[in-house]
């Protein structure tokens, strides 16, 4: 867990400004508690759901766990490692707390290699405490088990919220859908020409994939990485060959394009039980409907003398089991 603070450190720090209105912490932190509930204090070893935004300090949104749809989830170190960190706030803070804090990189970084850019910046969080699971003398067996509790309870109320993002996300978006047997709905916004792909072909499709709040999270294009601020220079940004009916990816994905021939255009908003289901996959939570805008390249035959095509681990791969 202290690696994921780091990396989010690295990716998400903002300009510092004045402190008017902030306490002072640890090693440069500066805090203010905006809502202070009653309650105990975060301790080591608790387990804390919360909400979280990081802004520049032009208030411009670098990150956030509502994008995502869920909370970050983590359990509190016996020890505070780097004095001044995200930690170093969460244990003034207890349950339904709220807080801006802002953690300076100097002293983040001070037993790491600062990466170039960060003297003198700050990491600027707002932060909302949801849920605190107190380890106390609780035995590691029922701990656990409070913590599984939490998750099964967070994974129900999930499940019952689908039904009514899908409707709301048509409805606002205007996608005059249509749903298959399955449950997937698609609108073809383009008409393409030629056959229909045959289970087997390889779909040369570019995608833009999106959760139900707007947010992109993955896409071929790079026009659209860049300007939904989801660019990765390792991406190869082209069209993604997609062997189709052949169950190597989400089951909404080998549905969908097997409806699509070369040329078309259609919006795909799909089910989590045709995509990611209860378990989620990467970014994705657990039972999140997504939305897809896709567009058919072209159409291959397969080829048995040829390689088989490496099909993208996002968005559409199937998630592997883990044993």
């Amino acid at each position: 867990m202290k690696k994921n603070f780091m990396f989010l450190a690295l990716a998400l720090a903002g300009l510092a400004s004045c402190n008017g209105g902030f306490k002072k912490g640890d090693s440069g932190l500066l805090y203010d508690i905006v809502d202070d509930k009653s309650g105990p204090l975060i301790k080591p070893k608790d387990f804390v759901s919360l909400n979280l935004i990081a802004k520049t300090d032009a208030d411009s949104v670098m990150y956030s766990t509502y994008d995502v749809g869920r909370p970050a989830v983590m359990s509190m170190p016996e020890k505070i490692a780097n004095k001044g960190d995200l930690y170093s706030a969460l244990v003034m803070m207890s349950e339904g707390d709220s807080a801006v804090v802002k953690v300076n990189a100097d002293s983040l970084f001070k037993k790491n290699a600062r990466p170039p850019g960060f003297k003198g910046k700050y990491i600027v969080y707002d932060i909302k405490v949801n849920k605190v699971i107190s380890k106390g003398t609780m035995s590691d067996q029922i701990f656990s088990a409070k913590i599984e509790d939490y998750f099964k309870v967070e994974s129900t109320k999930a499940k019952a919220a689908e039904p009514g993002k899908i409707a709301k996300y048509i409805k606002d978006h205007n996608i005059n859908a249509t749903k298959t047997d399955s449950g997937l709905y698609y609108q073809i916004t383009k008409p393409g020409s030629g056959p229909l792909p045959a289970k087997g072909d390889t779909v040369l499709v570019n995608y833009t994939g999106r959760f139900l709040n707007g947010k992109v999270f993955d896409t071929s294009i790079k026009e659209v990485a860049q300007k939904e601020k989801v660019f990765n220079p390792m991406a190869p940004y082209k069209p993604a060959p997609i062997p189709v009916g052949t169950g190597r990816v989400i089951p909404g994905w080998d549905q969908g394009l097997l409806l699509l021939n070369k040329g078309a255009k259609a919006t795909f908003v799909i089910p989590s039980n045709l995509a990611y289901g209860e378990r989620g996959m990467q970014v994705i939570p657990p039972f999140s409907p997504l939305a897809f805008e896709v567009e058919v390249m072209d159409i291959i035959k397969p080829n048995p003398n040829a390689p088989k095509p490496v099909v993208p681990a996002m968005p559409g791969a199937a998630p592997q089991i883990q044993k």
